[in-house]
């Protein structure tokens, strides 16, 4: 079968991007990040130039045609971590959903239209506003002539790495058929544990590793952080034991310190999380580069926006089959 063509929105680092390419039967045409350092990742690791405008600038002559469109639209207005401001949110970032909506009609006067959707994002989406956010989307994109399916899933449920991530993707077709013939990953058996992810053994940088003199609530982390095989965090005022084995879902600004952040102890000392830990509990692959050029913040802030790549991959197969 010929490769399928994709037109990726909110880009990031590429996350969906390399779950629809890992598959050998999507080939990444087009992608639109507006944040400029995610884009330094990308094009680090794609043979690819990334359109860094404004969503809002882009026309839909002005870029190539694509049999697939997908996108991760900016959660923060969504977010439990956020204000969920929805569509209402004071920046704009809540109606760039409707940017893409904006691509899609573009290309459907032209004769263009992208005959697949792929969408993701945080789980409070599908409740926001009482549902109306989620059932906006829906409709908008029925309207569109797609037929839609969405699920709720988690990363150590359905793409075997150890996150409790749970998002929202959305999935429509244009043709009805593969609309029948599709249906989203089943779960499968977490085999992937937290020290094939974490170097628990390793001595990192001391930037990594928290102190007296650097953290003033470290006798506190020391006298509750007893276990070496496991992820803590601190909560404002005690640690938190994850007793699940799994690391609790990465954000964006695990590198800012202090509240929430994910801790490890391990023989070397109490450390947060390297920015390739971080990577590697999205499911990036040991070759996938973080440009040295960028500093620790920027990386995490980019693995904490980005996605499971494994499961991406998954629903992306699926895809693959729905249409054959």
């Amino acid at each position: 079968m010929k490769k399928l063509t994709v037109g990726s929105f909110f880009a990031g680092v590429g996350g969906i991007d390399l779950g629809f390419e890992n598959t050998n039967q999507f080939k990444v045409v087009y992608a639109n990040e507006f944040d400029k350092y995610p884009a330094i990742t990308y094009e680090t690791n794609f043979d690819l130039k990334v359109d860094v405008r404004d969503i809002n600038n882009v026309k839909a002559s002005e870029i190539p045609d694509f049999d697939v469109i997908t996108g991760g639209f900016p959660c923060q207005a969504f977010s439990l971590a956020g204000y969920q401001q929805g569509f209402n949110d004071e920046k704009g970032r809540g109606t760039l959903f409707f940017e893409m909506l904006r691509i899609i009609k573009e290309k459907k006067s032209q004769n263009k239209q992208p005959r697949i959707v792929f969408l993701e994002n945080v789980k409070n989406l599908v409740g926001h506003d009482n549902g109306r956010t989620f059932q906006v989307i829906l409709d908008s994109l029925k309207h569109l002539n797609y037929k839609v399916q969405a699920q709720v899933m988690n990363a150590y449920i359905y793409g075997n790495i150890p996150q409790n991530r749970e998002r929202i993707y959305i999935v429509g077709f244009l043709d009805e058929k593969a609309y029948n013939n599709f249906h989203f990953p089943l779960p499968i058996e977490l085999t992937n544990k937290l020290e094939d992810v974490i170097e628990f053994d390793k001595k990192q940088d001391d930037k990594y590793y928290y102190s007296n003199s650097s953290c003033k609530f470290y006798p506190l982390l020391d006298e509750e952080m007893t276990k070496t095989d496991t992820i803590y965090q601190w909560r404002r005022v005690y640690v938190r034991e994850n007793k699940s084995n799994v690391c609790p879902t990465l954000t964006a600004n695990m590198g800012t310190g202090g509240h929430n952040v994910p801790l490890i102890r391990c023989k070397s000392g109490i450390r947060k999380l390297t920015p390739r830990e971080c990577f590697n509990l999205q499911g990036f692959p040991s070759n996938f580069i973080l440009p040295k050029t960028l500093s620790n913040t920027r990386l995490y802030k980019q693995a904490g926006n980005s996605v499971v790549v494994p499961l991406i991959e998954r629903i992306a197969q699926n895809i693959c089959k729905a249409i054959s």
